[in-house]
């Protein structure tokens, strides 16, 4: 059971989530009618969310493709959004994009003719059109998140403590083990876990982030400002 901060703040948009997702993965699940493939570093995505395939030109992909009927292969293809950290229940968001794949001009890859993006997080699915995924951006920190999230981790642990301190009264008693969650623009989130279950606690940055030397002074000025500044209420889940 979920329950849902009071209170909105800034946060990205569900088309911006699913080009976060893509900027930074490296590998996607594709079912065809024939077959289900796993693809790693077999893909890119254009500046304007267009994604390409390049399998070898002998794989089973390039083959099946080649056979399609004029209109193109149907495909559906998965981005799964994982957790740097070994948090409980890594898995933060799946994004899964359907259409026909036809040959790109030039490179000899597949081109994916988009029909529908779907976002899946822990707060529900969302519809996402494919003018919406064109006209978004990636969040700025979407390449480095990882690696800024795993320095907190590596390099910074008195830090977390001191974060988590921020919520005050508002976080239960109980925290076990507080890890870095997530990064965007915006906030870092933490994920407080207890013996049972575990809160995601949002800290709003106080001016946006636009990449990884801002987002380090960011998390500076969270813990040196007043803590009258307002933060998401902790979203906690319960098995």
């Amino acid at each position: 059971m979920s329950t849902h901060a009071a209170t909105a703040l800034p946060e990205p948009t569900a088309a911006e989530r699913v080009r976060t997702v893509l900027a930074r993965a490296i590998s996607l699940s594709l079912t065809t009618a024939a077959r289900e493939y796993d693809l790693i570093g077999m893909h890119s995505v254009s500046s304007r969310g267009l994604i390409t395939l390049h399998p070898p030109a002998d794989s089973p992909l390039a083959l099946e493709a080649a056979d399609a009927p004029h209109g193109g292969l149907a495909a559906l293809l998965e981005f799964t959004d994982v957790a740097p950290a070994a948090v409980r229940d890594r898995v933060r968001a799946r994004a899964t994009v359907s259409g026909w794949l036809a040959p790109a001009e030039g490179d000899g890859g597949l081109r994916l003719d988009i029909a529908r993006v779907t976002l899946r997080t822990a707060t529900g699915t969302t519809d996402v059109g494919p003018d919406e995924l064109v006209l978004a951006e990636p969040d700025p920190l979407a390449v480095e998140e990882a690696a800024l999230l795993m320095h907190l981790v590596d390099a910074h642990e008195d830090l977390l403590g001191e974060l988590v301190g921020l919520a005050g009264a508002r976080l239960p008693h109980g925290v076990v083990r507080a890890l870095p969650y997530a990064m965007d623009r915006h906030a870092v989130t933490l994920r407080c876990e207890y013996e049972t279950g575990h809160c995601d606690l949002r800290l709003l940055f106080p001016s946006p982030a636009l990449d990884a030397a801002q987002a380090g002074e960011r998390i500076r000025q969270l813990l040196t400002r007043p803590r009258t500044c307002n933060h998401q209420h902790p979203t906690h889940t319960h098995p």
